[in-house]
């Protein structure tokens, strides 16, 4: 089969690999019909991840048909369509039992390998899913493929940032800033507004994003035109804004959102940062009252909330995928995404 693997930093190579085969009695094997490039997969491919094995099949995020079972498997069928969180998850652990599926005990990130530990990825023709009763999901028949992919990942990490940001007092909100308006950060708005927040502000430089952002309808600042803290300051009355959405995962974006963010109020994170420390203080955090969450988000925890929502069809959320492009096009792919060139803001294989 024909897979995206990881060579060194900012260099990926299709290869022609095995087909994967059972090795537990709770593994599927699933033939993608379509898979994603994340964010998250160019810290791989940058070289930010050390210590990733050379060879690695890359990506997280994926749709296909069950193609094999392992004999422990009884609640999915061969023929099914499914999609997968990012990480698997055994639903039966001390964090699964507590909704942090994302550090399930026996769980694992697709496309991370290190010093021969851990799974393949899904940017392939084929990939083994460990612990698959309790992982994979199958996908409602009026869920189309590419939004199915988007609830394993993106869309479901931008809901976890609007609800750990607007908390379950949702209608009291006024304010929400989303600073970043990648794929991620388009789902954060669409799923604020989607919980009631009352104004959301989308904060990027990029046309083709900021254009989105504003048809899932927020306000838009472009900060290579204007101040955005002077903006917020203005739009909020002076007093700042109630919450603000991280989505970037670098010290700048983090410091904006601290400057924005009024006396009480809340910063949700979800973006990968690889900073060591915070770009303000433990005393400024005191000083302003804040509220601080981050991490990575629980994917299968969330799709009770996160499936209605894409059922809805309140938003067009396949607006956000600019390039359909095959497996051998691998290499561009990365290239194109990584530089973010012809207006690229999400990458799907079709396979």
């Amino acid at each position: 089969m024909l897979a995206i693997t990881y060579q060194e930093p900012y260099k990926v190579a299709v290869k022609t690999v095995d087909i994967p085969k059972i090795i537990e009695p709770t593994d599927a094997i699933v033939k993608i019909i379509v898979s994603g490039l994340c964010g998250s997969d160019l810290h791989s491919y940058r070289g930010s991840e050390r210590g990733m094995d050379r060879g690695t099949i890359m990506g997280h995020e994926f749709v296909g048909i069950i193609h094999e079972l392992g004999e422990a498997v009884t609640s999915l069928s061969i023929g099914e369509r499914v999609f997968s969180p990012f990480t698997t998850s055994c639903d039966t652990c001390f964090y699964c039992k507590r909704g942090i599926t994302c550090r399930c005990e026996k769980g694992h990130l697709y496309g991370w390998i290190s010093n021969g530990k851990g799974i393949q990825g899904a940017q392939a023709e084929y990939i083994r899913v460990p612990l698959a009763s309790s992982t994979l999901v199958k996908a409602p028949s009026d869920l189309s493929d590419n939004v199915a992919l988007l609830l394993g990942d993106v869309l479901t990490t931008g809901y976890f940032c609007a609800e750990n940001g607007l908390g379950h007092e949702f209608n009291e909100v006024d304010f929400v800033v989303v600073i970043g308006c990648g794929p991620v950060g388009l789902m954060a708005i669409a799923s604020s507004i989607f919980l009631g927040a009352k104004s959301v502000f989308a904060v990027d430089c990029v046309e083709e994003r900021l254009k989105i952002a504003q048809e899932f309808g927020a306000t838009t600042i472009d900060f290579s035109k204007c101040d955005p803290m002077s903006k917020i300051k203005e739009l909020t009355g002076g007093r700042g804004t109630d919450v603000v959405l991280e989505v970037v995962g670098n010290s700048a974006a983090l410091e904006l959102a601290f400057n924005v963010l009024r006396p009480g109020g809340v910063i949700s994170s979800v973006g990968v940062h690889n900073s060591k420390s915070f770009p303000f203080s433990p005393a400024d955090g005191y000083d302003k009252n804040l509220t601080y969450k981050s991490g990575r988000c629980p994917v299968k925890h969330l799709l009770t909330k996160t499936v209605p929502l894409a059922l809805s069809k309140k938003f067009d959320f396949e607006k956000i995928i600019t390039h359909t492009l095959k497996l051998s096009d691998g290499e561009m792919a990365y290239n194109i995404f990584d530089k973010k060139l012809d207006g690229c803001i999400k990458v799907i294989f079709k396979i």
